[in-house]
C-alpha cells in the first residue's frame, strides 16, 4: 500500500511575523493629528470663555475697586483699593431683600401660568382637530409681532380700572400668556411620533392622560428651555413695572437698580454691585438647567 509523505513545515522568517493588538504604523500620523486638533479646540474654546468671562470680570472689578482711585489709575484689569464690604452696603441701601422676593414672585407666578398655559395651547394645536385651527394658529403667533410698547397703554388704562396698580395682580396678568412658549412647545409636540399616539389610544388613553404621560416626557427638553426663557424675560422685566407701580414698596429688583446707579461719584459701585446682586438668580438658574436649555434649543437640529 503506497503511502502519502506529509507536506514539510514551512518556516516563517523572523522579519514576516505579526504581533497581534500592534497597530499599523501608518495609523500614528492619524492619531496624532487627531491629538493636535483636540488641543486646537480646546485652546479656542479657551479664548472664548475668556472672551465671554471678561466682561464679568471687569463688572466686579468694578464693584468692589473705591471709584475715585479706580478711576484715577486709569481703570486697569485689577481692583484698586479694594471694599469687600461693597456688596452689603448695597444689599441695604437699597433694601434688595424686599425687592428680590417682590420679583421672585412675579417671576414665579409668570413663569408657572406661562407654562401651563403654552402646553395646553400647543397641545391643542399640535393634536386636536377644530374648525380654523391653521388660522387661529397665524394670528396667535402673529401677536409675536406687537412689541409691548404697542400694548402699554391700554393695558395700563385697564389695571387701572381694575384697581391693581401696585399689587401683584398687575404685574403678572398681562404676561400668562405668550405666543413664543405655545409656538416653541407645539413644535417640540409635532416631534411626536405617530407610532406613540397610536399606542396611547389603544391603549385607552385619554388627551390628558396622553399630555401628561407621553407628549410632556418627550418634549421635556424643549419646555425646559422655554422655562428659563419664561424666567429671564420674567425677571429683567423694567418697562411695565415701572409704568405700574407707584409706590416704592411695590418695585421689582430690575427698578430699584436705577436709582442705586444714580449715586454719588464716590459711590458708583453701589450700583454695580446690586446688579451683580440682581443677577445672581439668572446665573443659578443657567447653571442648573444649562443641559436643558442645549438640548431644547437644539432639538430636531440632528437626526439619527
Amino acid at each position: 500500500m503506497a503511502t502519502v509523505d506529509a507536506p514539510a513545515p514551512v518556516e516563517v522568517a523572523p522579519q514576516s511575523k505579526v504581533r497581534l493588538g500592534a497597530a499599523p504604523s501608518h495609523a500614528r500620523p492619524g492619531q496624532r493629528g487627531k491629538q493636535w486638533r483636540k488641543v486646537g479646540a480646546y485652546v479656542l474654546l479657551s479664548l472664548l470663555s475668556l472672551i465671554v468671562l471678561f466682561p464679568i470680570w471687569m463688572t466686579i472689578v468694578r464693584a468692589i475697586s473705591a471709584p475715585i482711585p479706580y478711576i484715577t489709575e486709569g481703570q486697569p484689569l485689577y481692583p484698586v483699593q479694594p471694599e469687600w464690604d461693597i456688596f452689603g452696603r448695597a444689599f441695604e441701601r437699597g433694601d434688595m431683600g424686599r425687592h428680590l422676593m417682590i420679583s421672585a414672585v412675579m417671576t414665579v407666578i409668570i413663569t408657572g401660568a406661562q407654562l401651563v398655559t403654552s402646553v395646553l395651547a400647543a397641545y391643542a394645536f399640535a393634536f386636536l382637530r377644530f374648525p380654523l385651527k391653521n388660522l387661529l394658529f397665524v394670528v396667535f403667533i402673529a401677536t409675536l409681532m406687537l412689541p409691548i410698547e404697542v400694548t402699554l397703554i391700554p393695558n395700563t388704562e385697564t389695571i387701572r380700572s381694575l384697581g391693581w396698580l401696585n399689587s401683584f395682580q398687575g404685574l403678572t396678568v398681562p404676561f400668562l400668556a405668550t405666543a413664543i412658549g405655545t409656538f416653541l412647545i407645539r413644535q417640540g409636540f409635532m416631534g411626536v411620533h405617530k407610532d406613540l399616539r397610536d399606542a396611547a389610544r389603544l391603549d385607552g388613553f385619554g388627551n390628558l392622560q396622553f399630555l401628561w404621560r407621553v407628549a410632556i416626557p418627550v418634549t421635556r427638553p424643549v419646555i425646559a428651555s422655554f422655562t428659563v426663557i419664561s424666567f429671564l424675560a420674567a425677571w429683567n422685566q423694567y418697562l411695565w413695572p415701572r409704568t405700574i407701580t407707584t409706590e416704592s414698596s411695590m418695585s421689582t429688583v430690575q427698578i430699584i437698580l436705577r436709582p442705586l446707579a444714580a449715586a454719588a461719584i464716590n459711590e458708583l459701585n453701589i450700583g454695580t454691585a446690586a446688579a451683580l446682586i440682581a443677577a445672581v438668580p439668572i446665573l443659578i438658574l443657567l447653571i442648573v438647567f444649562q443641559r436643558q436649555l442645549v438640548r431644547g434649543l437644539t432639538a430636531g437640529a440632528v437626526k439619527g
